[in-house]
């Protein structure tokens, strides 16, 4: 955390920048310096100071989720609210364009059984063929007869970790296998903190350097959603590098996910087979910011 100005700002700074303020210079081109700029160049110049002598390894992770492709299958409960606002709908609308046409055509063909239906109304169609509703009825029921939908489970894609079109009606979150120390674990990307850019920025190029990746993500924001720290062996833990602080961002596929290479080190999960990959204490910080939608 950055201290208060007065302590990260020296006297004779503060000094300097004031006299443009007072002096009558400032009234023919230069810019006058509040209290409150000082207050956050010094802030800014503390906290970038911090981070580097910082004991702590600085990494960015992304959480890259893909959203569900079609709606989940309703519960019983939901089964029922269903039908009651469908019945409640029924009872309340009013006749469509098409059940008027229906409507219509049943009376000129009791008109016409009387022999009580003028034929100037047909004569004023010209030669257009007369199309009734029963006619567009029968069409689209033959429409509908040769429409084959799409499965909603595929045994063979939902098995395939790989693929991100597995599990169509469920979120899906991306885990990558990367190396820590002298072992690989599966983890949300992520890479370490370079000085000179945001910690943002670094979340996204963790998920850019992924080997044959190009995904196409939307982030949810400039401020992490989640942050984990560990630290060091004794044994290797020194002074200047106690451990490591991994910040989160969550973000969005989008445009769907590049098409999947042969042992590629990735793979889609669903928040509830998460803790088949990853450790727990690094579940625990994780599984709090992942929406299972």
């Amino acid at each position: 955390m950055a201290a208060p100005c007065g302590r990260m700002a020296s006297r004779p700074l503060l000094q300097f920048l004031s006299r443009f303020s007072r002096s009558p210079v400032g009234n023919t081109g230069f810019r006058q310096f509040s209290s409150a700029t000082v207050c956050r160049a010094a802030s800014q110049i503390n906290e970038a100071a911090e981070r580097a002598n910082s004991p702590w390894t600085l990494m960015a992770a992304v959480c890259l989720q893909r959203l569900p492709v079609i709606s989940a299958d309703c519960s019983p409960i939901e089964q029922q609210f269903k039908q009651m606002l469908h019945q409640i709908e029924l009872e309340k609308s009013v006749l469509s364009d098409h059940e008027l046409r229906l409507l219509e055509d049943a009376e000129k063909m009791s008109r016409k059984q009387v022999d009580d239906y003028d034929s100037d109304e047909e004569d004023s169609h010209g030669d257009k063929e007369i199309m009734m509703a029963q006619d567009l009825e029968d069409i689209w029921e033959q429409k509908m007869k040769n429409f084959q939908p799409a499965l909603r489970v595929r045994a063979d894609v939902d098995k395939d970790l790989t693929s991100a079109e597995r599990c169509l009606a469920d979120s899906l979150v991306l885990l990558a296998e990367q190396e820590v120390g002298d072992e690989k674990l599966w983890l949300l990307p992520q890479t370490r903190w370079q000085e000179g850019e945001t910690l943002r920025q670094t979340a996204e190029r963790a998920l850019t350097s992924l080997p044959a990746a190009g995904f196409k993500a939307t982030f949810l924001g400039n401020a992490p959603c989640g942050v984990y720290k560990y630290k060091l062996p004794k044994a290797i833990r020194t002074e200047n590098s106690i451990g490591t602080k991994v910040f989160f961002f969550k973000a969005i596929l989008a445009d769907g996910a590049p098409p999947k290479t042969k042992k590629a080190p990735f793979l889609w999960v669903k928040k509830s087979e998460l803790q088949k990959y990853l450790k727990p204490a690094y579940m625990m910080k994780v599984e709090r910011f992942i929406l299972d939608l």
